[in-house]
C-alpha cells in the first residue's frame, strides 16, 4: 500500500509522540455562527484544540452539539466566523478557493450515508477522485485495485452500489477517501448507519488505516462505544463548546463533565441502576459494594486476595469489564458476607487501592451518589447540597470523589484538580480550565 506514514506515529499506530510533531490540525479560539433571519446560532463556540499527527481523535456530542460543523471547518466546507484553523502547518482561514483545493487534496472524508454514485461501479467510484486529480488511466486502475484489496472488497470491483451491503458500501467510501494518499481522514458518523457487527469491522479497518498508513483520523460520533474501540484521544462537545478533552482511558476512568458521564455510562453499562440495586438487595442479604477494576492497580487479583485475608465471602452479583484504549476497565458489584467488623475492615482495605461505592444492605440501604441522573438538564446533575444522605464514592488515600463523577478511576484516576500528566482539559462545568 503506497503512502508515507505521518510523522509522530508509533510502530503500532498507537498514540503518537507529541513532543516535536507539528499538529495535523489546530483550532485556535474558533467560532462559527449561522444567521437565520434575526436569529444567530453559535454552532462552534471558542474552540481551541490540537489533533496530533498520526492519532485517531474522536469528537463526540449529542445532536446539535456542533461536532459536524467542527469537522467541516477542517476542510473549509464551512468558513470560520472568528479564530483560525491550521491544517498541516497551513492557516486555511483566509485561503482562496484555488489554494483550498490543494489543502483539500490532503484530506479524505467518509460519510454516514456513503455518498456513492449509484450509476458507477465500485471501481469507478473509487477512481473518481483520481480522475479529477488528473491521474493517468493506467495508474488509476492500479491504485483502485490496490485500494479495493486493502479494504477487502476486490471481488466487488465491477458491482454497483445497489448490490452492496451497508458495510461494503462504507468500505468503498473508505477506499475512495484514501485514493489520493491523504494525510488526514475525516469520518463523520461513519458507522451510525451500520449494525453492531459491521460497525466492529469498519472500526477495525479504520484502526488498520491509522496503524499501517499513518493517516491521522478525526472521528465524529455520538456513540461513546466507537470512541472506546477506536480513538486515542477524545473531545466532548456540548452547545458548541469542548467541555472535556483528554486521553480516552483517562476520560472513561474519571469523567468530570455531566455530558461525558452520560456518554461513558452508555458505553460501559457496568454499574447497577437504582432499580437494579433494589432487586439485588431483595435477593442478597449481605452488604453490597461496587469495586473499581482497572489494569494499573491490579485490583481484580487484589480483590480476591483481600477477601481471603479478611475471611469474608464475596459473590459477584453485577458488573462488567471491557477494553478501553486496549486496557481492561470496569467494575464489579459484590455481595460481602461475614462478621460486621471483618466486612468493615475489608471495605477499608479495598479503598486503599481502588474506588469503592458502598450500597449498604437491605436493612440499611445506601444510594450510589455517582449514578448518572437523566433530567431536564442532566449535564448539571443533582444539586450536591440537596442530595439525601447516601453512600460516598471513596478512592485511594481516602479522597472523596465529586458527587456525580461517574465511573471508577482507580489509583491512576484523578478525583479533582489538575491532571497535567493526562493532558486533561475540562471547561464549563468541570474542575479545570
Amino acid at each position: 500500500m503506497s503512502g508515507t506514514p505521518a510523522s509522530g506515529t508509533t510502530p503500532t499506530g498507537g498514540p503518537p509522540s507529541t513532543t516535536t510533531a507539528q499538529p495535523a490540525v489546530r483550532f485556535v479560539d474558533v467560532t462559527k455562527t449561522f444567521v437565520t433571519g434575526k436569529h444567530e446560532v453559535r454552532a462552534v463556540d471558542g474552540v481551541s484544540l490540537d489533533v496530533h499527527a498520526g492519532e485517531i481523535f474522536g469528537v463526540i456530542g449529542y445532536s446539535g452539539a456542533g461536532k459536524s460543523t467542527l469537522v467541516r471547518l477542517i476542510n473549509a466546507l464551512e468558513k470560520v466566523t472568528s479564530g483560525s484553523v491550521v491544517v498541516d502547518g497551513t492557516d486555511i482561514t483566509t485561503l482562496g478557493e484555488s489554494k483550498l483545493r490543494h489543502v483539500r487534496a490532503g484530506i479524505g472524508m467518509i460519510f454516514q450515508q456513503f455518498n456513492l454514485m449509484s450509476s458507477r461501479t465500485v471501481a469507478a467510484n473509487v477512481a473518481y477522485p483520481l480522475k479529477v486529480a488528473g491521474w493517468p488511466k493506467e495508474e488509476r486502475a492500479a491504485r483502485v485495485a490496490e485500494l479495493l484489496e486493502f479494504v477487502g472488497i476486490a471481488d466487488k470491483a465491477r458491482q454497483y452500489p445497489a448490490r452492496l451491503s451497508g458495510g461494503q458500501k462504507q468500505r468503498v467510501g473508505i477506499a475512495r477517501a484514501l485514493a489520493t494518499n491523504p494525510k488526514i481522514l475525516l469520518a463523520d458518523e461513519a458507522t451510525s448507519a451500520l449494525d453492531p457487527e459491521t460497525t466492529q469491522d469498519v472500526l477495525a479497518l479504520l484502526r488498520r488505516v491509522n496503524r499501517e498508513l499513518g493517516v491521522t483520523i478525526v472521528v465524529i460520533t455520538h456513540e461513546m462505544d466507537v470512541v472506546r474501540q477506536a480513538c486515542h484521544r477524545v473531545a466532548v462537545m456540548e452547545e458548541g463548546k469542548v467541555v472535556e478533552l483528554g486521553d480516552v482511558y483517562q476520560v472513561f476512568s474519571a469523567p468530570r463533565h455531566g455530558a461525558t458521564r452520560r456518554f461513558v455510562a452508555t458505553a460501559l453499562k457496568d454499574r447497577p441502576a437504582p432499580d437494579v440495586v433494589e432487586r439485588l438487595r431483595a435477593r442478597h442479604t449481605g452488604r453490597i459494594v461496587t469495586v473499581g477494576i482497572d489494569e494499573a492497580s491490579g485490583s481484580s487479583a487484589r480483590l480476591t486476595s483481600t477477601l481471603r485475608a479478611h475471611g469474608v465471602d464475596g459473590t459477584v452479583v453485577y458488573g462488567g469489564i471491557t477494553e478501553v484504549a486496549e486496557r481492561p476497565y470496569g467494575s464489579l458489584t459484590v455481595e460481602l458476607v461475614g462478621p460486621d467488623d471483618a466486612v468493615e475492615r475489608l471495605v477499608a482495605d479495598l479503598r486503599s487501592f481502588t474506588d469503592v461505592v458502598d450500597l449498604g444492605t437491605a436493612a440499611r440501604p445506601l444510594d450510589d451518589p455517582s449514578v448518572v441522573v437523566h433530567a431536564d438538564h442532566p449535564e448539571e446533575g443533582p444539586d450536591p447540597e440537596h442530595r439525601s444522605a447516601g453512600a460516598e464514592t471513596i478512592g485511594p488515600a481516602g479522597g472523596v470523589r465529586p458527587f456525580g463523577s461517574g465511573v471508577f478511576g482507580g489509583p491512576g484516576g484523578s478525583v479533582g484538580g489538575n491532571d497535567p500528566a493526562a493532558g486533561r482539559h475540562i471547561v464549563d462545568g468541570g474542575d479545570e480550565r
